[in-house]
């Protein structure tokens, strides 16, 4: 056997471990998660949802990682704002992921996540002086304490974002003031909450003398359907109206559904005001006068303004969901008052007297109720008349009979003042004339004596009839 066969034998007989080179493996992975980044990125637009589940399953890719929830997720993403990608593009992200969780959450879990999320995003920009992420972010914590209700954390937020878009001299900052409406939105909803009108009063009118912002139109209509509130909690009803209008049409331009509630204020603010107003006569409402979702406040108003109570009643009855928003059932109930008011007053125009069982069933409401409204209508001098309670019975005073008495007594005291200038101050009758009257039976002494007498038995105008009566009798008598 040769040295080569030898060679060859122990060649065959060694076992070798081969060392692969390892950087081949690591580029794979690399390109799998660069893949998987790229195709989210592309995705993102057309199919948000998708794209997200690839970003989220980037973290994954690394073997290292585990089974990682939502938040342990978003703490991974984060860890690549600082060198992975450019400042305005994490913040773009981050701003775009936080809005998507913001609109997902619907019960108390999603909402800790949430606070999670923000208190995760506030710690990762803390070292990288991003004041604007920071504004955006507390103000979405901010909004997250108030849908929560937890006034005293967000009392301290609120004026830890008012010192922020101050300047060093203590001064509103012009360059931030888009921020500082959202600031101010978030604050009066939340003394709206809190039925602090006071307090709301001065941060509404603030709000509105803010000039160097160009908020996003849905911060306009919050703040003005705020002050609509306060100025409906004031019985303000003009000024209700005109707020509750500006904050349709901010609304409608946001493309806000809110739009639609706001626009049901409108139309209980114009009855409120006892308007003859068609709330549906602009451009900015006329669209949607059919719209089925206001079709019941828009047959109330109608039949309010044609002062119809029996289709306002029907339409109350057959559209109980009026009353499931609080603000109107707040405010339904002094619109109500006002159609009976306008029903008893025109259901009893005809009559001098009356039982109150009667109006009662006209106009199918409780005896009671009847009777506190005659009673504010006799209090507001809107009627002349007594209740008599234990009877059950009403009188009125005719007021065309008094004025009728007026108006005749007046000109009694007229005719009057004429036969005394005539007889008193004047030449009197001529020679003729003086023997006309005195042969008919008449003089002037007769005369006044007749007015007196009729004047002090039946008042003044009987007075005057008594002298029109003996006038016509057919006895000589000339002036």
């Amino acid at each position: 056997m040769s040295d080569e066969d030898d060679f060859m034998q122990d060649s065959d007989a060694e076992q070798y471990d081969f060392e692969y080179d390892t950087d081949e493996d690591e580029n794979t992975a690399d390109v799998d998660v660069e893949n998987k980044y790229y195709n989210a990125k592309q995705i993102k637009v057309a199919n948000p949802q998708e794209a997200i589940e690839e970003f989220l399953g980037l973290p994954a890719l690394e073997e290292e990682k585990g089974d990682w929830h939502a938040v342990e997720h978003y703490r991974e993403l984060l860890t690549y704002i600082k060198s992975a990608v450019t400042r305005n593009y994490s913040e773009k992200s981050i701003n775009n992921i936080l809005d998507f969780i913001e609109r997902m959450s619907d019960d108390r879990a999603a909402l800790t996540c949430m606070e999670q999320f923000y208190s995760l995003t506030l710690q990762s920009f803390q070292s990288t002086n991003n004041e604007r992420l920071w504004l955006k972010t507390n103000i979405k914590m901010a909004k997250l304490w108030l849908d929560r209700k937890e006034y005293q954390s967000l009392g301290k937020k609120l004026r830890q974002l008012h010192e922020a878009c101050l300047k060093d001299d203590g001064t509103d900052d012009p360059s931030k003031g888009t921020y500082a409406l959202e600031i101010y939105a978030l604050e009066i909803q939340m003394y709206a909450d809190m039925k602090n009108n006071k307090r709301l009063k001065a941060l509404y009118q603030k709000a509105l003398s803010v000039k160097s912002a160009v908020p996003h139109p849905k911060i306009m209509g919050i703040i003005q359907e705020c002050g609509g509130r306060m100025h409906m909690s004031e019985e303000n009803w003009k000024e209700a109206h005109s707020a509750f209008f500006e904050s349709f049409k901010s609304y409608d331009e946001a493309g806000s559904l809110q739009r639609i509630q706001v626009l049901k204020y409108l139309v209980l603010a114009v009855m409120l005001m006892k308007s003859d107003i068609n709330p549906f006569e602009s451009q900015e409402t006329k669209p949607y006068k059919n719209d089925p979702r206001i079709a019941a406040m828009t047959d109330l108003v109608d039949a309010y303004q044609r002062d119809d109570i029996s289709k306002y009643e029907s339409v109350l009855q057959k559209n109980r969901d009026i009353m499931a928003d609080p603000f109107i059932s707040e405010n339904i109930d002094e619109v109500t008052r006002n159609m009976r008011m306008k029903g008893v007053l025109k259901l009893i125009a005809p009559y001098t007297r009356f039982t109150l069982d009667f109006v009662a069933k006209q106009l199918k409401i409780a005896v009671p109720e009847v009777q506190e409204i005659l009673g504010y209508l006799i209090l507001d001098k809107k009627i002349d008349g007594k209740i008599d309670q234990q009877a059950g019975t009403v009188e009125i005073e005719s007021q065309s009979d008094i004025e009728r008495l007026e108006a005749m007594a007046e000109w009694s005291r007229s005719v009057r003042t004429l036969w005394v200038t005539v007889f008193s101050e004047s030449e009197g009758f001529k020679d003729d004339e003086l023997a006309g009257v005195q042969g008919g039976g008449l003089n002037r002494r007769l005369i006044s004596e007749s007015l007196d007498q009729a004047s002090k038995r039946d008042g003044p105008s009987m007075g005057f009839l008594a002298w029109n009566s003996s006038e016509n009798s057919g006895e000589s008598m000339s002036i």
